[in-house]
C-alpha cells in the first residue's frame, strides 16, 4: 500500500492484486483484454485502496489526444449564447461533436494581453476562429501548433482552411437589390475593428477595416455603386457597436436624423431589424419610405419580409468542427442565395 496522504497510483494496484501495471492500465482503458476475474480483483483492490483511476490529463498528454476541439471566439463568453448569428454557428458545431463523441471547449479572447497563453494552453485536438481581425496573434498560435484549424469568415492565412461564404459577392448582389430606385443609399455596418466603435462616415476606406467579413462587404456594395453611377465617397456608412437589435437602434436613428436614407443595406438581419426599429418610431413605411437588406436569413426575417442572403451558420459551423476535428476529406463550397421579400422596391 501507498504511504498515508500519498496519491494511490497503478503501480500500488498492480501490487495488491499480483499482476503487472500493463493489465491494471488495460482494466480502465481497454478492459475488454482482461479476464473477468483478473478484471473483478482489480476493480476490488482498487476501491480498497482508493485509486480513482488514470489521471485523464496525463493520459492525453501521452495520447496527444484529448477528445474535445476549441472555438475561439474573439468576444466575451456571453457572446456564444447573445449574438443570434454564433448561436446557429454554435450549434451546428454542437452537433458534430455530439455525432463524434467529442467535447467543446468555448475559449473566449478580447485583445487583450492573456488571450495568447490562454488559446495554447488550450486542452483540445483542434481549434474553430470565429471571425477576427487580419493582425490577431491568436492566428499564429493555432497554425503553430500542428492541430488542425478552420477559420470561419477570415482572415486567410497558411495553416487553416476558411469556411465563408463570398461576402463580396453577395453584398454586390444585395446593394444591387436594396439601392434599386434609391436617391440617398446608406449602409449600417458590422464593427470596423475590435474598438467596436460606433461611427458615421461617408465613403470610408475599405482597405482600413479590421475585420473581412465587414472589408468584403463593403468592396461588394462599392462594387455596385461604381457600376450603378453612385458616388461611393458620398454614400453614408454608419458602423454599430455590435450585432444586436437594441444597441444598434441608436446608430440607426442617427443615420436617418442625419441623411434620411431611402434605402438602407445592413450587415446583418439584426441590423437590418435596428433600421426597421427606427424607420417605425419616425413613421416610415417599407419599402415606400425605405428600402432596407440584410444578412443570414434569421427566422424572424419572413415575418418581417426582409430581403435578405440566405446562408447556414449551422452547416458553416459543422463544416468548421468537421475540419477542427482532422477530417481530411474536403468541405463542399459554402453557397448563399438573395432571398427576395418585400422590403425592396
Amino acid at each position: 500500500m501507498s504511504r498515508a496522504g500519498s496519491r494511490v497510483t497503478m503501480a500500488d494496484v498492480a501490487r495488491r492484486c499480483g499482476v503487472s501495471p500493463m493489465t491494471v492500465s488495460y482494466c480502465y482503458n481497454q478492459p475488454d483484454r482482461v479476464a473477468p476475474e483478473t478484471l473483478r480483483r482489480v476493480r476490488e483492490a482498487a476501491a480498497e485502496l482508493g485509486y480513482r483511476g488514470p489521471d485523464p490529463t496525463a493520459r492525453s498528454l501521452r495520447r496527444r489526444h484529448t477528445g474535445a476541439i476549441g472555438v475561439v471566439l474573439g468576444e466575451h463568453l456571453a457572446y456564444a449564447f447573445e449574438d443570434p448569428q454564433a448561436r446557429r454557428f454554435l450549434a451546428g458545431v454542437a452537433e458534430v461533436c455530439r455525432e463524434r463523441g467529442s467535447g467543446l471547449n468555448l475559449i473566449p479572447t478580447t485583445g487583450k494581453a492573456g488571450d495568447v497563453e490562454r488559446v495554447r494552453s488550450a486542452s483540445v485536438d483542434g481549434y474553430i476562429v470565429w471571425t477576427t481581425v487580419d493582425d490577431d496573434p491568436v492566428l499564429d498560435v493555432v497554425t503553430g501548433l500542428g492541430k488542425p484549424v478552420a477559420v470561419h469568415g477570415g482572415p486567410a492565412v497558411p495553416g487553416a482552411q476558411v469556411v465563408s461564404i463570398d461576402n463580396r459577392a453577395s453584398a454586390r448582389e444585395l446593394a444591387a437589390r436594396v439601392f434599386a430606385g434609391a436617391r440617398r443609399p446608406a449602409v449600417l455596418s458590422f464593427p470596423f475593428g475590435r474598438d467596436s466603435r460606433s461611427r458615421l462616415a461617408l465613403g470610408p476606406a475599405a482597405e482600413d477595416v479590421a475585420f473581412p467579413v465587414t472589408r468584403e462587404r463593403l468592396l461588394g456594395i462599392y462594387d455596385h455603386c461604381r457600376e450603378a453611377g453612385v458616388a461611393v465617397d458620398r454614400l453614408p456608412v454608419a458602423v454599430a457597436p455590435r450585432n444586436d437589435r437594441a444597441e444598434a437602434v441608436a446608430t440607426a436613428d442617427r443615420l436617418f436624423e442625419e441623411h434620411l436614407p431611402d434605402a438602407v443595406l445592413a450587415m446583418s438581419d439584426q441590423l437590418a431589424f435596428a433600421v426597421l426599429d427606427a424607420a417605425r418610431q419616425r413613421g416610415l413605411r417599407v419599402p415606400d419610405d425605405v428600402a432596407l437588406g440584410g444578412w443570414d436569413d434569421d427566422p424572424e426575417a419572413r415575418r418581417e419580409g426582409l430581403t435578405t442572403i440566405t446562408q447556414s451558420l449551422f452547416d458553416q459551423g459543422r463544416a468548421c468542427a468537421r475540419i477542427a476535428l482532422g477530417d481530411r476529406a474536403a468541405v463542399e463550397p459554402v453557397t448563399w442565395t438573395t432571398t427576395v421579400r418585400t422590403s425592396t422596391r
